[in-house]
C-alpha cells in the first residue's frame, strides 16, 4: 500500500475506532442485561466465535477499504466512486466496532497459536475453503474472497472501465466470503450486539452483491466464476 493510501485508510479507520470504543462498551453492557437484572460482565474467550469473527472480519474489511480507495483514484465513473465511498465508509466504521470490542474484552487482535483464519466457524459453510488453501501459496490472500497481491497490483494500474470491472469482480468475491463469515457469526456468536452487527452485514452486502452484478452487466462483464 502506498504511504498516501495508508494514511487515508488509517484516517478513516482510526476515526471510527474512537467512536466505536464508546459504542462497543455500551452495546456489550446492554447485551448482558436481563429484564431488570444488574449488568454482568460478558467477556468472550480468545478462541470464541465472537473474538474470531471480530479479528477476521476486521482484516477482511481493511482490504475492502483499501480496494475502494484504489478504484476511487482509478475511475471518473460516479456510480462506481459512490459505491466505493459507501463501502469504505461503512466497513471502516464496522472495523472500528470490531476492534473496539476486542479492546473492551482485553483480547489480542491476532489469533491464538494454532487457530488459523476462520477456524472458529462451524457447520456446513465452515472453513472448507480454508482447508483447501492449506499449504498453498496464496500470493498474500489471507482468507477466501480476499484479493491477492497480484490482483491488487492490477487494480492499482487499471484505469477507467478496466478498473471498474476489476474492482466490481474483486469486491463481489470479497462480499461473498464476507457474507458467509457474517452468517456464521449470526449463528454462533454469543454477544447479541455482535450478532446484530453480523446480520446487518449479511443484509447490506447481499444488496450490494445484486447492485454489483447489475453494474458489471452494464459494462458487458459478469462476476468471476
Amino acid at each position: 500500500m502506498s504511504p498516501a493510501l495508508d494514511r487515508r485508510t488509517r484516517w478513516v479507520a482510526g476515526s471510527a475506532v474512537a467512536l466505536a470504543l464508546l459504542f462497543a462498551g455500551a452495546a456489550t453492557v446492554a447485551s448482558a442485561r436481563g429484564d431488570g437484572a444488574q449488568p454482568v460482565p460478558r467477556t468472550p474467550s480468545s478462541a470464541s466465535a465472537d473474538a474470531g469473527f471480530a479479528r477476521d472480519m476486521a482484516v477482511h474489511h481493511q482490504q475492502a477499504v483499501e480496494m475502494s480507495f484504489i478504484v476511487r483514484d482509478g475511475t471518473r465513473d460516479e456510480d462506481v466512486r459512490r459505491l466505493a465511498y459507501d463501502i469504505a465508509n461503512t466497513q471502516a466504521n464496522q472495523r472500528g466496532m470490531l476492534l473496539g470490542w476486542l479492546d473492551l474484552w482485553e483480547l489480542p487482535k491476532t489469533a491464538p497459536d494454532g487457530q488459523g483464519p476462520m477456524s472458529w466457524m462451524t457447520g456446513a459453510h465452515s472453513g472448507h475453503d480454508m482447508r483447501g488453501m492449506a499449504g498453498m501459496d496464496h500470493d498474500g490472500a489471507l482468507m477466501p474472497g480476499m484479493a491477492t497481491r497480484t490482483e491488487l497490483g492490477r487494480l492499482r494500474e487499471a484505469r477507467g472501465k478496466q478498473a471498474e470491472i476489476l474492482f466490481l469482480q474483486l469486491m463481489t468475491d470479497h462480499h461473498k466470503a464476507g457474507v458467509d463469515m457474517a452468517r456464521a457469526c449470526a449463528r454462533q456468536c454469543t454477544v447479541p450486539a455482535e450478532r446484530r452487527l453480523a446480520q446487518g452485514m449479511v443484509d447490506a452486502q447481499r444488496s450490494e452483491l445484486d447492485l454489483m452484478a447489475d453494474m458489471l452487466a452494464a459494462r458487458g462483464a459478469a462476476p468471476r466464476p
